[in-house]
């Protein structure tokens, strides 16, 4: 997919001069950069409900057993 996304001059040339030196793509420098980002900062959200029942008092399988016994009534 394409994207239009607006750089500042000095970003244009530190991307022109790095494509220069590692023989990629500006294109190819971008998608890195992105998935880089996303690899760093994506993460973390994810985590974020794993152990989210580690502070309640009451376990979670039998708050689930509890609702779902609602729908037999």
């Amino acid at each position: 997919m394409r994207t239009i996304v607006e750089l500042p001059d000095e970003q244009i040339e530190a991307l022109k001069h790095l494509s220069e030196q590692s023989k990629l793509s500006r294109a190819e420098l971008m998608r890195r950069a992105v998935a880089e980002y996303i690899h760093r900062h994506g993460t973390a959200r994810d985590n974020e409900a794993f152990g989210i029942w580690k502070t309640r008092p009451r376990d979670s399988l039998d708050y689930q057993q509890e609702l779902r016994s609602e729908w037999g009534q």
